[in-house]
């Protein structure tokens, strides 16, 4: 039985490694320290299918070093140590350290981390660890302070069009049969920048095709997925479309739509701390000022699963998916720092005005830093009307209140403190 088609086409050199020419690219650094024969150990930081894996493989080729592999999935504090006390004491013929590849490392606990510290510090082993999630985060400090990290980005439209061709050309499958492309747009639609998803969606296409010549339309491509939408998910790929679906549901205040998504997370196996930092996100995003507990339960929920883990944390999860759908919603702090964020890529880095900056120095007092300002507390109601914009954008308005209970008891709020109508921007 041949094997998948992603699996077929996974380049053996740098040379036809698509994709990631920052990275590896000539001239670039990780591809200069490869050439000269000395890696250290790192972090690939990437989504799926954007070749952290098929990258790590082709150092320990072109080096010529061995290569220990585990997967953070169902590898244990024994796994890592049994791979450490393997490297330490098997001769090897290259002054070159054994590579060891950790597959999805976030998900290592901090244990599970902890041990890999004196291997990589000593020089036992080169790390080369592969995640989806930020590093900062599921990276203990004194591990990720061993590590460089490489930022993967999603292939472009002109990279899987490139994989999708050199896979007609030169597989020793698919060149044996008259396969026309005529129409990419959903091949690509459906890929997301995912090299693995693209070539397997390409594989269950043409599979499924029984014409002497086969032509793959947009059309094909549509039909052949809704008659199997998991076909093409061989590696948990839909991870990121199902966390859409289950956001979105929140925001639209669907409570049964997000507890299903959260359940078909739970029972693939999702990293619970995946779903805890969405909760968060979304807490801040819809949620926002409409109800600021949801935030508060939001970081409770993320706090509890340290706490009790799995599968107790489920429930968790599932309470904090249910309030925050059933919350009122609002997105004004979300709009308002992104109009700010506007605001200063066009005016640029406009100086603070002299009464809000800081006079440490009696040469800055001088300078008139810090002069009329007013400090609020000094003043009936802790409050006193004063500008806090440099000049160009005085009286620009970045926050709006929204229709919600909470946001307009803000804005009555705000009202009766900023009773000058001359300041614009407090014209609420």
């Amino acid at each position: 039985m041949n094997k998948p088609l992603a699996e077929r086409m996974r380049p053996q050199s740098l040379d036809n490694y698509v994709g990631q020419k920052q990275l590896v690219g000539q001239g670039s650094v990780l591809r200069k320290m490869i050439d000269a024969g000395h890696i250290p150990s790192f972090i690939l930081w990437g989504p799926p299918g954007v070749g952290k894996t098929t990258l790590a493989k082709i150092i320990s080729k072109q080096l010529d070093i061995p290569f220990f592999t585990l997967s953070a999935i169902n590898s244990g504090v024994k796994d890592v140590r049994e791979i450490i006390d393997k490297a330490r004491n098997t001769p090897f013929f290259s002054n070159t350290r054994p590579i060891l590849f950790i597959d999805e490392v976030h998900r290592f606990s901090k244990n599970q981390q902890d041990s890999l510290l004196s291997a990589v510090e000593n020089g036992t082993i080169t790390l080369i660890g592969a995640t989806t999630e930020n590093p900062s985060f599921e990276v203990i400090g004194p591990l990720l302070s061993r590590c460089q990290v490489y930022v993967l980005k999603s292939l472009d439209d002109s990279d899987l069009l490139d994989l999708m061709n050199k896979a007609l050309k030169e597989d020793t499958v698919l060149k044996q049969q008259k396969i026309q492309v005529k129409e990419t747009a959903a091949l690509l639609r459906f890929a997301g920048g995912d090299a693995r998803k693209l070539l397997n969606i390409l594989e269950l296409v043409i599979e499924a095709d029984s014409d002497e010549k086969i032509i793959i339309t947009d059309k094909k491509v549509v039909e052949r997925l809704q008659a199997n939408p998991v076909a093409y998910d061989k590696g948990g790929e839909m991870h990121y479309d199902i966390i859409s679906a289950f956001i979105k549901s929140i925001r639209g205040s669907d409570p049964d739509g997000a507890i299903y998504w959260l359940a078909r997370m739970v029972a693939g196996g999702e990293d619970p701390k995946f779903i805890a930092r969405r909760l968060v996100i979304s807490a801040s995003e819809d949620i926002g000022l409409a109800n600021p507990n949801a935030l508060l339960l939001a970081n409770a929920c993320f706090d509890a699963l340290h706490k009790i883990g799995w599968p107790e944390g489920r429930i968790v999860l599932a309470e904090t998916t249910v309030y925050l759908a059933t919350s009122p919603k609002s997105n004004s702090a979300y709009l308002a720092i992104d109009k700010a964020i506007a605001e200063v890529e066009q005016s640029g880095n406009l100086p603070v005005p002299l009464h809000l900056r800081n006079a440490p120095t009696k040469l800055m007092k001088n300078l008139g830093y810090g002069k009329n300002y007013k400090y609020a507390h000094d003043y009936e109601g802790n409050f006193v009307e004063q500008d806090f914009l440099p000049e160009p954008v005085k009286g620009k308005v970045f926050w709006m209140p929204q229709d919600n209970p909470q946001e307009i008891k803000i804005q009555e709020y705000l009202k009766n403190l900023w009773k000058k109508a001359s300041n614009s921007a407090k014209k609420l």
